[in-house]
């Protein structure tokens, strides 16, 4: 039910790439938006609608190293994870892309489950640490640091364990409203029959915190069937997906 991560895959290879967004998307875990060369993977990255949760970034492209590109994202504060794909597998090779910043090394020919739990490992250990940050409204939240910042007020907001995974939960849906059911199993582990009011306890804790108007909210909202969910406009700046395009 959650929303699926987002990655960029930079391959000039039209066809190789077209098989790397159909295998990684296959099982709806993760969604993908194509490169053919450095500027318009720099392009897709300096566009401030699309946030990536990971880079499959081949060697060879038409005009960069990929290793090179690599090391310039790093360079300019990129800290998602970076795979880089290549047909070269020597020591070398392998130290030269490693050290130019990339987490993991893949050498072509490779097999889909090892792809994806390369790449499944790297998003998970992205998703906790201290640089993944998305934006919500006004708010840039830093799950990895259980915080909300709010850069025009100069404002942080500390988060509670259960407050930090509603909102990571809620923004991996996309706007799609979660049962109380769902929040229950997914940030507590009870079972759905369960009956309680914790949710609605966290729920109304959070947003003392979060919205301006809190007995009118605009980022947490609740929605029919006792359900709840986040404004998807507010989260990313846009009304739905339309800004999100697809470099190829």
């Amino acid at each position: 039910m959650s929303m699926s991560h987002r990655i960029l895959i930079v391959e000039d290879d039209a066809a190789l790439r077209a098989t790397l967004a159909e295998q990684i998307c296959l099982d709806g875990e993760f969604s993908a938006i194509e490169a053919d060369s450095a500027g318009s993977a720099e392009a897709a990255l300096a566009n401030g609608y699309c946030q990536f949760d990971g880079i499959l970034l081949d060697v060879g492209l038409p005009d960069a190293d990929g290793r090179d590109l690599c090391a310039k994202l790093r360079r300019e504060g990129y800290r998602m994870p970076i795979i880089m794909l290549t047909g070269a597998d020597t020591e070398a090779d392998v130290i030269r892309g490693l050290d130019a910043g990339a987490n993991d090394y893949i050498v072509k020919p490779f097999r889909r489950p090892e792809l994806l739990a390369r790449l499944r490992a790297q998003v998970r250990l992205f998703d906790s640490s201290e640089h993944a940050t998305l934006s919500i409204g006004s708010y840039v939240f830093r799950p990895g640091a259980k915080l909300l910042l709010e850069p025009a007020r100069n404002r942080k907001v500390r988060l509670t364990d259960k407050e930090n995974s509603i909102l990571r939960f809620l923004y991996r849906l996309g706007g799609k409203p979660a049962p109380r059911q769902t929040l229950l199993h997914e940030v507590w582990g009870y079972s759905s029959s369960a009956d309680t009011h914790t949710v609605e306890t966290h729920i109304y804790r959070l947003r003392q915190k979060i919205e301006a108007i809190p007995s009118q909210p605009q980022l947490l909202l609740t929605a029919p069937g006792r359900c709840y969910k986040l404004n998807v406009a507010a989260a990313s700046g846009v009304a739905g997906e339309a800004a999100l395009f697809r470099q190829i």
